[in-house]
């Protein structure tokens, strides 16, 4: 496991919600390659959809770029190993 080893970049995002968003990354890098990127952000994903409700993005990789439109509360980026990841809830409305 991994957690303890993510730099958080920047977040909006309760401090609980924070740590589950980076145990999940951890979680998902011991069952998926750390080159099958798409694997991973699925993983994520369906776990934060099914905890906090539908609408959440994930992004892993370790070179992107992107604008977003996030509801308030649900945006985080972070690095964990080699990768970077943001994770957030689209705006409503």
């Amino acid at each position: 496991m991994l957690e303890g080893k993510a730099r958080i970049e920047d977040t909006d995002m309760p401090v609980k919600m924070q740590l589950h968003a980076m145990t999940s990354a951890s979680q998902a890098l011991d069952l998926y390659d750390v080159s099958d990127c798409k694997s991973i952000a699925a993983h994520i994903k369906k776990e934060f959809d099914n905890i906090y409700g539908c609408g959440w993005q994930c992004v892993v990789g370790s070179n992107f770029g992107c604008f977003f439109t996030h509801s308030k509360g649900t945006f985080i980026y972070f690095c964990l190993e080699t990768l970077n990841f943001l994770i957030f809830k689209g705006a409503s409305g």
